[in-house]
């Protein structure tokens, strides 16, 4: 699994569902989210993600320094699906996502990471899984994190 950890004051996902209705969900501070599950992604790594995202020290103490988690400071999540951080492209300009889960797997998989973050006691919030969404965030920092519990080659080759 890979994610995207954003530090933020605010942050929101809206989109429009089937029926024609506008959604929207929000959060104040904590972190916004993008979540992307592999083909081989199971339960436990989504666990093991969720708990290294709710411990993360990424808010700053009195003092400033990097020493305070999510739970510390009893912040909220905003979890986003996001199968694109499994594009390849290193080939071409159009990227491949053939390296993401498959729909049905990578929903059960951002669903039980979102889950986690809940039952440690973290208000959280999603998007809506395979929807067109718009995503806003108020980076405080910036603090962008990238995560994942595989090895996550981004080199762009010549």
């Amino acid at each position: 699994m890979r994610v995207i950890v954003q530090r933020v004051s605010h942050a929101s996902v809206s989109w429009v569902d089937d029926g024609g209705h506008l959604h929207r969900q929000a959060i104040r501070r904590g972190l916004a989210i993008l979540v992307g599950a592999g083909p081989t992604d199971n339960e436990q790594e989504a666990d093991r993600l969720a708990d290294k995202v709710a411990q993360l020290r990424i808010f700053p103490d009195q003092a400033g320094r990097f020493n305070v988690s999510l739970e510390d400071i009893a912040g909220e999540a905003l979890v986003v699906s996001q199968f694109t951080l499994y594009a390849d492209s290193t080939r071409g300009r159009r990227p491949s996502f053939i390296g993401a889960a498959d729909p049905d797997r990578a929903r059960q998989l951002c669903q039980r990471f979102a889950d986690r973050l809940t039952v440690r006691g973290i208000s959280t919030r999603s998007g809506s899984f395979g929807a067109q969404m718009t995503v806003s965030v108020d980076n405080e920092g910036p603090v962008t994190i990238a995560l994942s519990t595989d090895p996550w080659d981004t080199r762009i080759s010549g």
